[in-house]
């Protein structure tokens, strides 16, 4: 694998032989995978480790927790022995939530997802967000740091704003990643991957734009993910 990958593939499926093909075909150029919400309701735990016995790769576990803090430190407790790198909660859950997260699996990069990228302004202010959707990433940023987050997850737009009042410790994840040209699917605040390094990420999700080209071959992916690991170095 690619140690040094900024590239975090989302595996984005129900099928655990896709998943299992995704990353044969792109583990020399990728080294972190997001397992979310649909590939972990229908295969739970056996599954990622089925999954993690097939390559030598480091789990983005996206499960977006948001509870009370005693439920969301229970579900931590509950995965962390499953190892994963990073795991998500909403950073909306407060900070008594992320604290209790953080706390629960020392070891875990708990990684606080600040507005979703497919939230436009208009919608954060239909959910009832006093400011549009930088300001409130930039203020939910400063509170998960604050109670213990290890990681944010920002749009790129976000990402340069957040790096400053986060500071050079905490790993920023940003999705709405596409190639030039690529199709936005259903983000809507979306950079190139070379534009989301230069504004202060990390690490890249991306999915669809490498994932269907398995639908061409699995070399196909395999080049897609190798040029966009190129382009960034």
């Amino acid at each position: 694998m690619s140690a040094n990958s900024p590239i975090i593939l989302a595996l984005d499926t129900k099928d655990l032989d896709t998943a299992k093909s995704w990353i044969s075909a792109t583990n020399a150029s990728i080294s972190v995978y997001k397992v979310g919400l649909e590939f972990f309701l229908k295969f739970g735990a056996v599954g990622l480790r089925e999954l993690k016995s097939s390559g030598d790769f480091q789990v983005f576990l996206d499960l977006k927790l948001h509870d009370i803090p005693n439920t969301v430190a229970g579900a931590v407790a509950s995965v962390k022995d499953l190892g994963p790198k990073f795991l998500t909660v909403h950073a909306s859950g407060g900070s008594e939530m992320i604290r209790s997260a953080s706390d629960a699996a020392p070891e875990v990069s708990i990684t606080a997802v600040t507005i979703l990228t497919s939230l436009s302004d208009e919608n954060v202010s239909e959910i009832g967000f006093a400011k549009g959707a930088k300001e409130s990433a930039i203020k939910l940023a400063i509170l998960a740091k604050n109670s213990g987050a290890r990681s944010i997850v920002c749009s790129p737009f976000e990402a340069n704003e957040v790096r400053n009042v986060v500071g050079p410790e905490i790993e920023i994840i940003t999705p709405g990643v596409r190639p030039s040209g690529g199709d936005f699917g259903d983000q809507k605040r979306v950079m190139s991957p070379v534009e989301a390094i230069a504004a202060g990420a990390n690490y890249l999700v991306i999915g669809r734009p490498i994932t269907d080209l398995a639908k061409i071959s699995p070399s196909e992916m395999s080049d897609g993910a190798a040029r966009i690991l190129d382009s960034l170095k």
